[in-house]
């Protein structure tokens, strides 16, 4: 019988992708079934509840406390690997702050002994978010508010206050930057140049600026502004000041904005702004259709157009797939994503091309997803339906294990896309890790699979071990996500 163990740490928080990553090793010891490291919030102990993680114990946890969730083959496992973890998560606490360097406990207090810091990168529970984003910002400190479940009342304050005192806001759920070359939560060692990126995707800016440093350009900066900003509500604050930065900088050329389709009210303000500027834009809204764009703007329908438009003669490399057929019987795509944007780019591609396509992040035109047979599924693993819990499927790709034998055993499905986001902040070695799961999995008449990298060889991870890795198993790899859809397509005999 399984063994449930639960141990709460007291009054300690911690940045969200270290207890992601910590969760991740904790569940890769021998013998445990699932673990989580979470604060516990109401939120999140619900979770932990529906999983069956919670004790009696840890559910008087409040907001502040952190709590290590173990479930195990048996008691003794479960204690081990308590054990195994706890010191990491005691370097992370007050236990040890005697045996550390002294450093400071409030963004006020770190302001004051660096007054040239210029930025704050917020990673907390949403509960903690919004006020920290306020002292950061009182402070005159951008923000990065890498944070999520932060209200919607929170970050129109915050902006508009971020506006006032003339800083930038970016985020919440703002999974990706670089500014002056340093990449900030999940992003790319890129090349430095002249085009600057605003995007509310975090994937949708990484795909775009690889895809323009690994063709012979660079990035100036890449502002993400988080993925409400462009709604009604929000007003496109962040995007707007992200446009006036970008215009003001004389290392940026030309702007690339990347987003889904901005609200209605909005997107006249967007367009107005942009053509008050003297420089070059290329518009990626992706689903958008018939934008009336200023003299100075180029529409993009995907995310390999944006970066094309941006690198102007410098063409990307194409792709040419080397299956030159799919399993008999077997007619249906299957795609399993770790990048939201990437998978909408995927369902805009093949609606593109007449097909019917089901997500559980439908884009316009795509339908929901269902049960059904026979039809094209596109699958958003970073969806909070998968991730309650565990680790972004970037940091922990295990996550794809169930879908992806469930799509080698459907008998429909004739090829299988995955994308691989290596950078800063994602896992190790993705490629390999994929490679490890299939090892299992595989057998006659399997479905072609095909994937995309999105990377640089300057990330830890390296572009080209990746895709060997990947290509040394029989993965077939696209120089990018659109020309992954645009193979499967191909093979399937259907021109896009």
């Amino acid at each position: 019988m399984a063994s449930i163990l639960n141990k709460v740490f007291k009054g300690f928080y911690r940045d969200s992708v270290v207890l992601m990553r910590l969760s991740r090793d904790l569940g890769a010891i021998a013998g445990i079934n699932e673990a989580a490291l979470m604060m516990g919030s109401p939120s999140n102990k619900q979770v932990l509840k529906d999983a069956g993680l919670l004790s009696d114990e840890a559910a008087t946890a409040e907001s502040g406390d952190l709590i290590l969730a173990v479930n195990a083959i048996d008691d003794i496992t479960a204690q081990s690997a308590a054990d195994t973890i706890e010191p990491q998560i005691k370097v992370l606490t007050r236990e040890t702050a005697s045996n550390t360097v002294w450093q400071p406990k409030t963004i006020r207090t770190a302001a004051k002994i660096d007054p040239e810091a210029n930025l704050a990168l917020i990673s907390v529970p949403g509960s903690f978010a919004a006020a920290e984003a306020r002292k950061a910002i009182n402070s005159g400190l951008n923000v990065m508010m890498f944070s999520d479940n932060v209200s919607i009342e929170d970050e129109i304050s915050l902006k508009k206050q971020a506006r006032e005192q003339g800083v930038l806001m970016m985020g919440p759920d703002c999974g990706t930057a670089i500014l002056n070359g340093v990449p900030l939560a999940f992003a790319n060692k890129v090349s430095r140049g002249g085009v600057g990126i605003i995007g509310a995707s975090g994937t949708g800016i990484q795909e775009v600026t690889t895809l323009i440093s690994n063709n012979g350009s660079g990035i100036s900066h890449a502002i993400g502004v988080g993925g409400r900003d462009l709604r009604d509500e929000i007003g496109g604050i962040s995007t707007l000041m992200g446009i006036d930065h970008l215009d003001n900088d004389a290392e940026t050329q030309q702007i690339v904005l990347i987003s889904k389709p901005p609200g209605g009210k909005v997107l006249p303000k967007i367009m107005e702004r942009i053509g008050q500027s003297l420089k070059p834009f290329t518009i990626c809204f992706i689903g958008a259709a018939d934008l009336d764009l200023p003299a100075n703007a180029t529409a993009a329908r995907t995310l390999k157009d944006a970066a094309q438009v941006a690198l102007g003669e410098m063409k990307i490399s194409q792709f040419t797939p080397s299956y030159t057929k799919i399993p008999d019987g077997r007619t249906s795509i299957r795609g399993l994503y770790s990048g939201g944007t990437l998978a909408a780019e995927t369902q805009l591609i093949l609606l593109d091309a007449g097909l019917s396509v089901e997500s559980n992040a439908a884009i316009p035109g795509a339908k929901k997803l269902s049960d059904g047979i026979k039809t094209h599924k596109i699958i958003d693993l970073g969806d909070d339906q998968y991730t309650q819990g565990r680790p972004h499927p970037m940091i922990d790709p295990e996550i794809r294990h169930e879908p992806l034998a469930a799509a080698l055993m459907d008998p429909d499905v004739g090829l299988i896309l995955i994308d691989i986001v290596i950078g800063y902040g994602a896992h190790p070695n993705p490629a390999g890790q994929l490679v490890d799961m299939l090892s299992s999995m595989r057998g006659e008449n399997d479905p072609t699979i095909i994937a995309s990298v999105t990377g640089t060889e300057q990330d830890p991870q390296v572009l080209s071990n990746q895709i060997q890795t990947l290509q040394s198993s029989g993965i077939d790899v696209a120089e990018s996500n659109a020309d992954a859809a645009v193979a499967a397509l191909k093979l399937l005999g259907v021109n896009s």
